[in-house]
């Protein structure tokens, strides 16, 4: 397995990500077991969840699966980076959900409860909440790494303009402030290197992408539907809006004899600024195809090739789109 720092901040994690959002409504908790207990014995020692994970059968149950996991002991706690969210509703009352101080300090001691520990290695605002000042935010996230309930603070899907006024409170706080942006990143959708990649290179946060492989259309979709395999009619609908992209896009991965997650997983990797791609196995299997990747190096042919396949923005703003 191999180790990067989480943006500038000393910790190391590995350059995969657990990705949890499967397991219960998806996966089965012995299922579950298993996939933590494969993805520790092969180095991945960065774990991601939510509260809100697990709603389809009742809020939190992810976190309480991961909870179960960690009370098995074997050091299991003390192996793993765990990382959580706040922001999503947990109840039905006026003050259940979002960033007030009042919900962050109450939603943190519920996740330690369902997690069965008593401390948060990275707690991520899972969305940006304009009507709470980063002066209260930053309050109540100083109080919990105070309490030693929380060690680094990171976002989920803010953009780059929320990047920069988080960490500019921050600063003036004296307070270390965010060190990684959890984003939706991947080939056919780029759009997050106009200004929130720049933002995170500034600043010095890891980039987390969340549904590298798009939601499966870039894990070789095609030859699937090739094969046999169903797939939903959502699925269905994007394929044919990108067909053409596809086509090409697996043409290229069997030119590179590479398995289509491998590149879309790799591609990720190339960029300095992503620290790990958030992989959300719901098997075995799928957990060690995914490992695969990180043995895929792409040249600069094949970099160009996709640009060329799933184009970008055109840049960093604001030359991407002015002088």
């Amino acid at each position: 397995m191999q180790f990067t720092q989480l943006g500038r901040s000393g910790l190391k994690v590995s350059r995969l990500c657990l990705g949890t959002m499967n397991f219960g409504p998806e996966t089965s908790e012995p299922d579950s077991f298993k996939i933590m207990d494969a993805a520790l014995e092969r180095g991945i020692n960065f774990f991601d969840t939510a509260n809100v994970y697990g709603r389809k059968i009742s809020l939190g149950f992810t976190e309480e699966i991961i909870g179960r996991w960690l009370e098995q002991g074997g050091g299991r706690r003390e192996k793993i980076v765990l990382a959580t969210k706040v922001y999503g509703g947990m109840g039905d009352g006026a003050n259940d959900g979002r960033l007030s101080a009042y919900h962050i300090r109450n939603a943190c001691e519920a996740s330690l409860k369902r997690l069965k520990t008593d401390h948060i290695d990275l707690y991520q605002m899972h969305h940006v909440d304009r009507n709470t000042p980063w002066e209260e935010i930053w309050q109540a996230m100083e109080w919990l790494v105070a309490q030693g309930m929380v060690t680094y603070v990171g976002s989920s899907n803010f953009a780059g303009w929320h990047i920069a006024q988080a960490n500019e409170a921050a600063k003036s706080r004296h307070f270390m402030g965010l060190v990684s942006e959890q984003s939706i990143y991947h080939l056919n959708n780029r759009q997050i290197e106009l200004e929130v990649i720049p933002a995170c290179r500034s600043y010095g946060l890891g980039l987390i992408p969340w549904s590298p492989l798009a939601g499966g259309l870039l894990g070789g979709v095609l030859q699937k539907i090739a094969e046999g395999r169903r797939s939903s009619e959502a699925i269905q609908a994007r394929v044919e809006k990108h067909r053409p992209q596809l086509e090409a896009y697996e043409a290229l991965c069997k030119d590179l004899n590479e398995t289509p997650a491998d590149v879309a997983l790799a591609w990720l990797l190339h960029n300095p600024v992503v620290t790990a791609p958030i992989i959300g196995p719901r098997t075995l299997e799928q957990l060690d195809g995914n490992l695969k990747s990180l043995e895929v190096k792409l040249d600069d042919a094949s970099l160009k090739k996709l640009d060329e396949i799933f184009p970008g923005p055109g840049g960093e703003a604001p030359e991407a789109y002015a002088w």
